[in-house]
């Protein structure tokens, strides 16, 4: 059971909690049989329910987790963690979860520190909990320096891009309240899952808050499943997706509405060109088609995710209005 103490009565729409909250520690695994015993047992002591997601393992990962009393989901492939995370919100809401924590199989989080991790949460302090290795300096920089930069560089782009002021926006080890599970939507089946949370988390308007955290970088954790370089790349691309699509007007619509200005400026010197000397310069017909094209076509594609957007926006306005 974990220990925490108890929070006291408050208003609004927050959930009071009668006594301690019932605590779902959700696991997202891929091939981890040399670590995923160490990493249950371990979180049973500080939760009520352990759930590990198998994203499709093709070793023994889930038949070890099953054994020792944890409830597994098994995805019949591998999706990646994105789908596991999505998983997990979606048994943890099933099990009627006050507070889910998510952290990795492979050891590098310290399970003992969960009580750290959901106090805030309990405090109704915030909605969002995130276990940062770069709060401390003593645990920053006992990351490796490459994994640091990567961190850093990741997070500061999630902070320009929604206004937020977190110092680690790629760690596991968070917790999340029942407003969070039920609010937030989730696509993203990569690593970019971890930006995409903090991002929505913006527009649903829940309080993010970090704690400082330990990471274990030892031996055989370091050797993790996830290549950094690929990591780092897919996490980008999904911060240039997601920050496209939430604001597609601005990021494609003015430059899709220059090169189609570009466009007809190349296309009237090519007409005053033809009227003056009777001949069509070959290359600045080609660059007005080009910008008339990609400005078409980017415009379009603007016009379309914003049309998107609005019909999701008026879509979870009336299911809110239905549950309440």
């Amino acid at each position: 059971m974990v220990e925490v103490e108890e929070a006291g009565a408050v208003t609004g729409n927050t959930v009071v909690f009668a006594g301690k909250p019932f605590v779902v520690v959700g696991v997202p695994a891929f091939n981890e049989e040399k670590t995923i015993a160490k990493v249950v047992i371990e979180a049973q002591e500080f939760a009520d329910k352990v759930v590990v997601c198998d994203d499709g393992s093709t070793d023994v990962t889930a038949d070890i987790a099953e054994r020792l009393g944890a409830d597994v989901v098994r995805l019949e492939c591998n999706r990646g963690y994105g789908a596991a995370i999505q998983c997990l919100f979606r048994r943890a809401s099933e099990l009627g979860a006050d507070v889910l924590v998510t952290l990795d199989a492979d050891g590098q989080h310290d399970p003992s520190e969960i009580s750290l991790i959901i106090k805030p949460i309990v405090e109704n302090k915030a909605d969002i909990v995130i276990g940062s290795r770069l709060v401390d300096d003593r645990s920053a920089y006992a990351m490796p320096w490459y994994r640091r930069a990567g961190v850093k560089f990741i997070t500061r782009l999630v902070n320009n891009t929604s206004n937020h002021r977190i110092r680690d926006a790629q760690s596991g080890f968070r917790a999340y309240s029942r407003e969070s599970l039920e609010k937030l939507t989730m696509l993203e089946n990569g690593m970019g899952v971890s930006v995409e949370v903090l991002i929505n988390a913006r527009k649903q308007g829940l309080r993010i808050r970090e704690v400082s955290a330990t990471c274990n970088y030892g031996r055989g954790v370091e050797n993790s499943t996830r290549n950094p370089i690929k990591h780092g790349a897919n996490v980008i691309m999904s911060i240039v997706k997601l920050v496209v699509e939430d604001k597609p007007l601005m990021l494609l619509g003015m430059p899709g509405l220059i090169c189609l200005i570009a466009g007809v400026v190349f296309g009237v010197w090519m007409l005053q060109i033809y009227a003056a000397e009777h001949r069509i310069v070959t290359n600045i017909a080609l660059a007005s088609m080009g910008f008339i094209l990609i400005g078409f076509f980017a415009l379009s594609t603007a016009i379309t995710l914003y049309a998107i957007s609005r019909l999701l926006e008026k879509t979870n306005k009336n299911n809110s209005n239905i549950k309440h």
